[in-house]
């Protein structure tokens, strides 16, 4: 049976709006996001070498915009060979619903002014399992099923079709990443906390069966102590 990995890459920096907690923010890529994503195929190269795999041609990457932009410059960057990216709207960020992309004091003063709705806890942001009573919010954990079950369901139709190794590489975002890395059995609960992901530096997980991974190469971000999550 073929050897498959999954490469899990944090899109590179991007214009964001201060304060502002949803990240289905449709900005692109800064100068150093770019420079961040040119830095991607070589990584990528030394890994296929080390590990004895090929990149899948199919490069799977978020509907927004700066991981659409990552995963196009790593496609064009590979080799000669040709790399195209498919788009899954799964491998999205956190929604905040109908809240998207108003700031932190905005969704405060709403939720304070509709008379079903308690006032939001403090430290709302970064916890895990807390969802805006929003309609289409989702919380933490809810977004890395979400990414969870892709990488299974990819991953699983890869090791059947494939006859070489493969790595099968994931453009995305951080707190989903970590947070479908838990649901995967590769981080404990309290790590996700603790860890981030660094702008285009990638983790490699190697699958053998649904929810059964291994964490094989790249490293995570320890977060500050005070740090709230972040795209």
């Amino acid at each position: 049976m073929a050897k498959v990995i999954a490469a899990l890459i944090r899109h590179g920096d991007y214009f964001q709006l201060k304060d502002t907690p949803s990240a289905h923010q449709p900005f692109p890529l800064t100068e150093q996001g770019f420079a961040q994503a040119k830095s991607l195929a070589p990584l990528i190269s030394e890994q296929c070498k080390l590990f004895n795999c090929q990149v899948n041609p199919l490069i799977a990457s978020s509907r927004l915009l700066r991981a659409w932009q990552t995963a196009d410059t790593l496609a064009q960057d590979l080799s000669t060979a040709k790399y195209s990216v498919q788009e899954y709207s799964e491998l999205a960020e956190r929604g905040v619903g109908c809240a998207a992309n108003l700031s932190i004091q905005q969704i405060t003063e709403i939720a304070q002014q509709d008379p079903r709705f308690d006032d939001l806890p403090k430290g709302w942001k970064s916890d895990s399992h807390f969802c805006l009573p929003f309609q289409g919010a989702e919380s933490l954990l809810d977004a890395g099923q979400r990414v969870a079950t892709l990488l299974n369901k990819e991953m699983q139709v890869l090791q059947q079709q494939s006859k070489t190794n493969q790595i099968k590489i994931f453009v995305g975002h951080g707190a989903a990443f970590r947070h479908a890395a838990y649901h995967l059995g590769l981080l404990q609960y309290e790590q996700i906390a603790q860890l981030s992901m660094f702008h285009c530096q990638p983790i490699f997980i190697e699958y053998h069966s649904e929810n059964n991974w291994k964490h094989i190469a790249g490293v995570w971000k320890v977060r500050s102590e005070h740090s709230q999550f972040t795209d």
